[in-house]
């Protein structure tokens, strides 16, 4: 048996093992064809692993980012399932019994003959430089944006809905249509800023312009809103000129700092997690000089769980900085207590807070679901590598709103004042 039979052999031969000691219910296919184990279905959930370069640059450096590497190059795929299928799997022992479990001869057997083989290629992602935190400076914050929302505005519409809303729906219950529950979300947002015929409004971090359509069309608002995403915004002026909305609607590339004008309602629907720490006082303070006195500024962001200290909050652990690294450049998530907090800090009443934690948990589910039924559409339209790393994210971040790893809150606020607020006495009004 030459020396890579006898490596393969000897993986096996740790795979089967891995599987007994974890009670795996999945099996692997190697790049020979054979699996383990050896009369392991076709049609069950299975780990695929196209080469033994894979291993070798796994076991010297098994890192998060070797295992994006490796999947975004297919290189180590899932078939017959999906993150979640793996997830619903994962195995009931605990690490520290697992670790005390294994034969360490055998590791260390697969180790010492995997260790000086090729790591092989190629790795797609490996160019990306680590993330920083923004600094707020335009040239930067632009390609930040562009590496996320330009991928191309047809790429999204494959998975988002008709509206093409790319935050947390607002499900009636569970079972609702997506585009049922953007509806419902976008109108949502409106009854919160008890929008008025007549008003104006100024959406930051607009998207697609979904919620500034919906505010003009259904309130008879005029409203403006800003990305600094390119395709973002002339998809959404195209939008609002063949709906006839030009004399209400109006959307353009501009950096949300440098917007001028005072508006009776501002809203920012997941835009604060693009602005970082260190910016806050530029994006509470643009907030606050734009709103009128009696007007009310609604927030919706994706937060992380506070930490005993700012210190151990402000650590990235693997799989947050793979977010930003891959996904999300620039991107810093706050925690709910300091959000309100900087409300009050800059000048505001905080009047409402709302988790909606279950609803994004959901909406990341369904958008995973409807970008793997049009695998073959968006590979066409941006590469086999993008569309494993946006499958890849969007189970990802479902899951981590499943284990409340992470978060998502809508604070509506009020400009601080003596007297009435002039909110209604109840919510009633929101919900119906």
């Amino acid at each position: 048996m030459d020396a890579a039979s006898r490596r393969l052999s000897i993986l096996k031969e740790l795979f089967a093992h891995v599987r007994e000691r974890l009670e795996l219910d999945l099996g692997f296919r190697l790049w020979d064809g054979s699996t383990v184990p050896a009369d392991y279905s076709p049609h069950a959930l299975t780990v695929s692993i196209a080469d033994e370069g894979a291993i070798a640059a796994l076991l010297r450096r098994p890192k998060i980012d070797t295992l994006a590497n490796l999947y975004a190059a297919g290189r180590i795929d899932l078939l017959n399932g999906t993150f979640f299928d793996l997830v619903a799997r994962r195995p009931k022992i605990k690490t520290k019994l697992f670790v005390k479990a294994l034969d360490k001869r055998l590791v260390f057997d697969v180790f010492r003959r995997f260790l000086f083989v090729p790591r092989g290629g190629p790795w797609p992602l490996e160019a990306i430089k680590t993330d920083r935190p923004s600094r707020h400076e335009f040239a930067e914050d632009k390609a930040n944006i562009h590496h996320h929302y330009d991928a191309s505005n047809e790429f999204y519409a494959l998975w988002l809905d008709r509206e093409m809303v790319y935050t947390c729906a607002y499900f009636h219950d569970w079972n609702q249509s997506l585009e049922d529950a953007q509806r419902n979300k976008l109108d949502l947002v409106c009854r919160k800023l008890r929008l008025k015929a007549g008003e104006t409004m100024l959406d930051l971090g607009c998207g697609w312009g979904s919620l500034v359509i919906h505010a003009a069309q259904n309130y008879g608002v005029k409203a403006y809103g800003v990305t600094l995403a390119e395709e973002q915004a002339r998809y959404a002026q195209e939008k609002i000129e063949r709906l006839g909305l030009g004399h209400l609607a109006k959307v353009e590339c501009r950096d949300y700092a440098t917007v001028e004008g005072v508006y009776d309602k501002v809203s920012a629907i997941c835009i604060l997690e693009h602005i970082g720490e260190k910016n806050f006082e530029t994006f509470y303070g643009t907030v606050h000089r734009s709103l009128k006195p009696d007007g009310y500024f609604l927030n919706q962001s994706i937060t992380r769980p506070a930490k005993k200290d700012e210190q151990t909050f402000r650590k990235k652990n693997p799989d947050y900085a793979a977010l930003t690294r891959y996904v999300f450049p620039g991107a810093e998530l706050d925690y709910i207590g300091r959000t309100t907090t900087n409300l009050e800090r800059y000048g505001f009443e905080v009047q409402d807070v709302e988790g909606w934690r279950e609803h994004y948990q959901l909406t990341c589910k369904i958008w995973h679901d409807r970008l793997l039924a049009n695998r073959a559409e968006a590979e066409r339209l941006v590469g086999p590598v993008t569309t494993r790393v946006w499958l890849a994210y969007l189970a990802g971040v479902s899951i981590a709103f499943e284990r409340s790893t992470a978060l998502v809150f809508q604070t509506l606020a009020s400009k601080r004042r003596r007297g009435p607020s002039g909110l209604p006495p109840t919510r009633a009004d929101l919900y119906r």
